[in-house]
């Protein structure tokens, strides 16, 4: 029997954990004053870019000591420039529990080669064991697991007298979640993520403390240009201004800083962070009562209110083979897409088999909650097929 198709659509199908959605009333229309056609070392071009600095401090309530740069290659160059720049001081220690964190592992160890290196990991929907980190080494970790769902509950666990440095991914954390900044020395996160910014850019954020490993530090590998972050043996403090190393698009920047405005417009971090948990707890609210589905992180403190991982629990999926599975959530995920209603909510693809919808601050709660129907429908209407192809 087929099931009948919801009356009521999210009026914006964009669910995706990256690039994400775009802030509600977006329009080309908001980016006219784009500085185009200029370089981006022009007066007018440099005012724009310090813009995006001071905007990202006062809405993340960065605090004034820590310096905030625009860098190339979005959140990966972001990390791979800390990486690169900061390791090989002293040991470091690697948290990872999802797709993201585990890409981490590999760079430090087998591209960077570091040989005193601990990896403390978990499976997808755990976090690792935070209690055995040794804060004497540096340590690097993504805050919210995109790709898995499980975020770190607060910086509690870190230590606050720590000798090594806290280098976190937090790129799909940043204005959805609380970062606790006296915990953290180098921060990063890209546009497209929580604002729904366009992709490509990057933003490193150093404290006083990686400051100072920048500036006594010099790695035993070369590094390529648009990974320097001194001059002279000094921090480049330029590209804490708005002087970046490369090329930047302005009208990139034009939509980071309207993404910005409109955050600041709502009320701030609060406000963000508000919306965020809002869709979250919208889309929890429908879980709990669903019998086919579940989150992927077990611990309800530990679950992201971005990435949200849902797994299929419905016995008669359960009982498929792994692919067969996989192929069921695709059909799950394409048959929303088909109707319009929900685009690019399938699972990453190294994480288990499920669907991942993006419930950031720019989605708006009333499409969370138009869409768990069509959810429900689509998962009839899986079924139906499954039972007959058996």
């Amino acid at each position: 029997m087929t099931a009948t198709k919801p009356g009521v659509r999210p009026t914006t199908p964009h669910f995706s954990s990256g690039p994400c959605a775009k802030r509600p009333g977006w329009s080309l229309q908001t980016l006219t004053d784009a500085v185009l056609g200029r370089s981006h070392r022009s007066k007018a071009g440099r005012a724009k870019l310090k813009r995006a600095i001071d905007l990202t401090r006062e809405v993340l309530e960065v605090p004034a000591d820590y310096r905030i740069g625009i860098v190339p290659a979005s959140d990966t160059g972001a990390v791979e420039m800390a990486l690169w720049s900061l390791l090989g001081a002293r040991p470091v220690t690697m948290l990872a529990w999802e797709s993201f964190g585990e890409g981490w592992v590999t760079d430090v160890k087998k591209q960077l080669k570091l040989k005193d290196v601990t990896v403390i990991n978990a499976p997808y929907g755990e976090l690792p064991d935070l209690g055995k980190v040794d804060f004497s080494n540096d340590v690097v970790f993504t805050w919210n697991g995109t790709t898995s769902g499980v975020r770190v509950p607060n910086g509690d666990w870190i230590a606050s007298g720590r000798q090594g440095l806290t280098i976190c991914d937090a790129t799909s954390a940043a204005f959805a979640q609380r970062l606790d900044w006296p915990k953290l020395d180098v921060v990063t996160f890209s546009w497209q993520k929580a604002l729904g910014g366009e992709g490509a850019h990057g933003m490193l954020i150093l404290s006083p403390h990686a400051v100072e490993r920048v500036e006594t530090y010099k790695p035993a590998w070369p590094l390529p240009k648009i990974f320097r972050l001194t001059k002279g043996g000094k921090l480049n403090e330029g590209v804490f201004a708005g002087e970046t190393i490369n090329t930047p698009s302005m009208l990139c920047v034009e939509d980071y800083l309207d993404a910005l405005q409109w955050a600041k417009s709502l009320g701030g971090l609060s406000a963000t962070v508000a919306r965020s948990d809002a869709n979250a707890k919208a889309l929890s609210d429908w879980v709990a009562v669903t019998p086919w589905v579940g989150h992927l992180a077990k611990n309800p403190r530990e679950r992201s209110n971005t990435s949200v991982c849902l797994k299929v629990v419905d016995t008669a999926v359960v009982r498929l083979s792994g692919d067969d599975q996989a192929a069921f959530a695709k059909t799950l995920a394409g048959l929303l897409e088909k109707e319009g209603v929900a685009y690019d909510i399938a699972y990453y693809r190294d994480a288990p088999p499920g669907l991942r919808i993006w419930c950031g601050t720019t989605v708006e709660r009333n499409d969370i909650e138009a869409l768990t129907p069509w959810l429900d429908w689509a998962f009839s209407e899986a079924k139906a097929s499954l039972t007959k192809a058996a």
